[in-house]
């Protein structure tokens, strides 16, 4: 099976063109994204044919989990998809499928050179059904106030939460220090597991420096830290913003490169930033469990 590895500002994945075939994507992924038997990566990210889009993406993360959201995987698909001549510079625009919507894709630059690779990654939501996380049983809370400054407790350690959909769950701290002085090994796989977040959650770390740059660091659910996080980057922007830390636009430091994130307040995030083929090869069918 062929498949191409790519990464954005050091998230890195295992794209596949599969084409609707049917395997055991979840037990693959496992193989695939071990970092000592496997080829190493932070996703196993899936290339289909849509009928409603250009393309649809799937991407499971290193457990088998599916993850509903990744936006640096789709600038890596949109970069795949360009190489290969599956889709045209001079269109500029592109729609992919994802578990958590329809996300447009512009290609922004000079005739058939691509300069920057700039996708929508929804409206944040707020509902606790939708992040989901539940802070009053019985409630399905649709209230930012109630979910910005979220008190909890791990570790020893006292942590005001900012939780956010992106089609995914974000919780967002923000620290007064340097991130690379937090605990993020420590304090992320607690965070991760809380009760109160029924489908476990991702989990930033944010340094404000100006207001367009933030340093910040990751620890997604599934995964462990990475070195840079799309849809995490934009949670992030999104609770600074709500704060009154930022301005609409807004460098996200993450240590594996820079995401560029815009927001208005009110609409859609969109997100930028680099997407780079790094090798391709084949994988073993004997080491496939077909579904």
């Amino acid at each position: 099976m062929h498949f191409t590895k790519m990464q954005g500002a050091g998230n890195d994945f295992i794209l596949v063109e599969a084409d609707n075939t049917q395997r055991d994507w979840p037990q693959l992924a496992i193989a695939m994204c071990h970092h000592h038997l496997g080829i190493g990566a932070d996703g196993l990210l899936l290339v289909l044919p849509s009928k409603v889009a250009d393309f649809k993406m799937r991407v499971f993360d290193p457990d088998g989990t599916e993850a509903e959201a990744c936006g640096n995987g789709l600038r890596c698909l949109v970069k795949y998809a360009l190489g290969k001549g599956l889709i045209r510079a001079a269109n500029r625009q592109m729609l992919v499928e994802t578990i958590a919507g329809i996300r447009r894709v512009e290609l922004q630059g000079k005739g058939s050179q691509v300069a920057t690779i700039k996708v929508s990654m929804g409206k944040p939501k707020f509902g606790a059904s939708d992040i989901p996380v539940v802070i009053e049983p019985g409630r399905d809370l649709v209230d930012i106030k109630k979910m910005l400054g979220y008190p909890i407790t791990v570790a020893n350690t006292n942590l005001l939460l900012n939780l956010i959909s992106m089609g995914n769950p974000h919780a967002v701290y923000f620290w007064q220090r340097p991130v690379a002085d937090f605990p993020l090994s420590r304090l992320g796989p607690e965070v991760e597991r809380l009760p109160i977040f029924p489908e476990r959650v991702n989990f930033e770390v944010a340094h404000v420096l100006s207001r367009k740059q933030i340093e910040a660091r990751v620890w997604e659910r599934g995964v462990g830290e990475t070195l840079a996080c799309g849809s995490g980057a934009c949670a992030i922007t999104v609770a600074a913003q709500l704060y009154g830390y930022i301005d609409n636009k807004v460098d996200i430091k993450l240590p594996g490169g820079i995401l560029g994130v815009e927001w208005d307040g009110e609409g859609e995030v969109y997100l930028s930033g680099p997407a780079e083929i790094v090798f391709s090869g084949e994988w073993p069918d004997e080491n496939v469990k077909k579904g």
